[in-house]
Formats: C-alpha cells, sequence, structure tokens
C-alpha cells in the first residue's frame, strides 16, 4: 500500500488540477496521508519479515540490508509526503492563496516518493526473485545448448 497509495494520489492530484476541483485535490491529499500511515504499519511488520527471511535457505543478508536501508528511506519521504499532504488539504479548505503552490510541491515531492518506493519495491523482490537481481544469469538448460550447437 504505501507504494500503491502515492500513485493514486497522484493521479488524483492531476485530474484535481486539470478539473479545478478543490474536493478532488483534498480527496488526493487524504490518500497520501493514508499512504503515509501504512508506511508506519509496513516498518513496524518488517523486522518481523526479516527473522523469518534469514531462515530461508538462499536470502542472503546483504539483499535485506539493502531492502531495509531503502524501505526506511522510503518511509521517511512517505511521512514528509503525508505532513505536506496535511498543509495543503488545510490550505485548500482555508482558500489560501498559495493552496497551489502547495499542492504542487506535493505532486513533484509524490514523484520523487514514486521513485523512492520503486526502488524500495524492486530491493525487496531481489531477497526472494534472484531472477530480477541485475548480476542475474539465466541457467543453461539442454534446450538452450542444443539451441547454441545448431547455430
Amino acid at each position: 500500500m504505501p507504494i500503491i497509495l502515492p500513485i493514486v494520489g497522484i493521479t488524483l492530484l492531476l485530474v484535481g488540477f486539470l478539473f479545478k476541483s478543490d474536493s478532488v485535490k483534498r480527496t488526493a491529499f487524504l490518500v497520501f496521508i493514508i499512504g503515509s500511515l501504512t508506511s508506519i504499519a509496513a516498518m513496524t511488520s518488517g523486522e518481523g519479515a526479516e527473522e523469518f527471511l534469514e531462515n530461508i535457505s538462499g536470502v542472503t543478508e546483504n539483499y535485506i540490508e539493502e531492502h531495509e536501508e531503502s524501505a526506511e528511506l522510503f518511509s521517511v519521504l512517505t511521512y514528509v509526503l503525508g505532513v505536506m499532504s496535511m498543509i495543503g488539504m488545510w490550505a485548500n479548505y482555508k482558500q489560501k492563496s498559495f493552496s497551489n503552490v502547495v499542492s504542487m510541491a506535493v505532486l513533484v515531492f509524490a514523484l520523487v516518493v514514486i521513485y523512492f518506493g520503486r526502488e524500495t519495491g524492486t530491493t525487496g523482490g531481489e531477497i526472494r526473485h534472484t531472477e530480477i537481481r541485475s548480476d542475474f544469469k539465466a541457467p543453461s538448460t539442454k534446450n538452450n545448448a542444443k539451441a547454441e550447437e545448431e547455430l
């Protein structure tokens, strides 16, 4: 959820800008706030998941540590996005003159958060899915060897 909700929030915020709808923008801010709260839950469950994964063969500590560091940074960024969204929601609701500036800042920062969310998701996937690792080499099979001989 911490990775998906910022994508939903960005979409809503763009729709809010497109149709000049303050209620849609406030909904986007609410989605960002909920996303930051789900990040708390994800971080809380991460330690237990780490303990479980360390006992599975084929899982190396360096992939877990890389994911943990990425998740910590991503979490902090989602918390900041949540606070910015609270400010944006307040400014929008009170119709402050700077509400559009805050909304644009939230949109730009949400794009940054999405980038780090992708990084966190990828490092998490690399823990168990060796096929997505940058150093992955496909295993040789009989069909591969036969095809190479025919060339």
